[in-house]
């Protein structure tokens, strides 16, 4: 892990946010059956070496400055440390996945009770989901990806349970099964503060997403920065931002200068052995939005 170039709120073009995150520690981490095509059973997994990578990740949150909450990890769920998919939260409401395989299902009512108990709105979904691996917030905006996981009924279910705009996106390399391997947010919008026009800050992976997509994209973030395939078949796009701060894989090394040319301040650590169960930073980490945050 590289060491962070500072740990103040301000840079002169980009400003770090509190965030609070919800992680799970990889404890029973292993790959047992294949759901992804990252996941191979027959090779084998250091558990030790997942628990001291996620440490790595986990003490830098803190670091940072962010908060961490724990769900404790259960035995017979090794997926459970990828709490992206554990829900989505926004505004203190929380909208719990409904995952697509069975080999996840009894992750679900783990996250809905840890949701109860630490006080937040819990809405237990109809629609398959699989939480932020496939929504991530901008501004206002839901970007919701589909084709591989999360179903187009669910982009209108979490429209309806949030009140706010949802753009569907459709995923179709199959690397690329969620929409937070493809696509990373960097800050929130833009502009506004300004006097300008409101814009966020994203990259992608052109690749990982249909024409109709990609036109979606090109037109909402003209400024994105574009990831090329090298760098997304590392995870290198499955980050996490604080709006200055962005963490993300060492091999991602074209991705490191593309955010250091736009002012970020890039910070790896690697998850190799958790890229063996098809999931990286960016999966290990949930955002916990409280009442009122998220809105430009």
């Amino acid at each position: 892990m590289s060491t962070p170039e500072t740990v103040t709120t301000t840079t002169s073009a980009r400003t770090a946010q509190h965030r609070r995150y919800l992680m799970c520690r990889p404890e029973h981490f292993t790959v047992s059956y294949k759901i992804n095509p990252w996941m191979e059973p027959a090779k084998p997994t250091d558990t030790a070496k997942a628990v001291a990578q996620w440490q790595k990740l986990y003490e830098l949150y803190l670091e940072l400055g962010h908060e961490v909450e724990l769900i404790d990890p259960l035995e017979g769920f090794p997926d459970m440390v990828y709490t992206a998919n554990g829900g989505f939260v926004i505004d203190g409401r929380a909208y719990v996945p409904k995952f697509r395989f069975v080999e996840r299902a009894g992750e679900a009512p783990a996250f809905a009770d840890w949701f109860r108990a630490s006080g937040f709105d819990t809405v237990e979904p109809e629609e398959v989901n699989e939480g932020e691996g496939d929504f991530l917030l901008v501004g206002d905006t839901i970007l919701a990806g589909t084709g591989f996981r999360s179903t187009g009924d669910s982009h209108r279910e979490v429209g309806e349970v949030f009140g706010r705009e949802v753009i569907s996106l459709n995923l179709v390399d199959p690397r690329f099964y969620h929409l937070d391997t493809a696509l990373s947010v960097l800050d929130p919008v833009e502009g506004a503060a300004n006097g300008g026009p409101e814009r966020a800050n994203i990259a992608y992976l052109p690749g990982a997403f249909d024409d109709a997509s990609r036109a979606i994209l090109e037109e909402r973030f003209p400024d994105a920065i574009l990831v090329d395939d090298a760098d997304g078949a590392v995870f290198g796009l499955n980050s996490a931002s604080d709006g200055y701060n962005v963490i993300i894989s060492p091999r991602a090394t074209g991705f490191e200068k593309q955010l250091r040319e736009r002012g970020y301040n890039p910070i790896t650590v690697d998850l190799s052995e958790l890229l063996l169960g098809g999931g990286g930073i960016k999966c290990c980490t949930l955002e916990l939005r409280a009442a009122q945050e998220g809105r430009s």
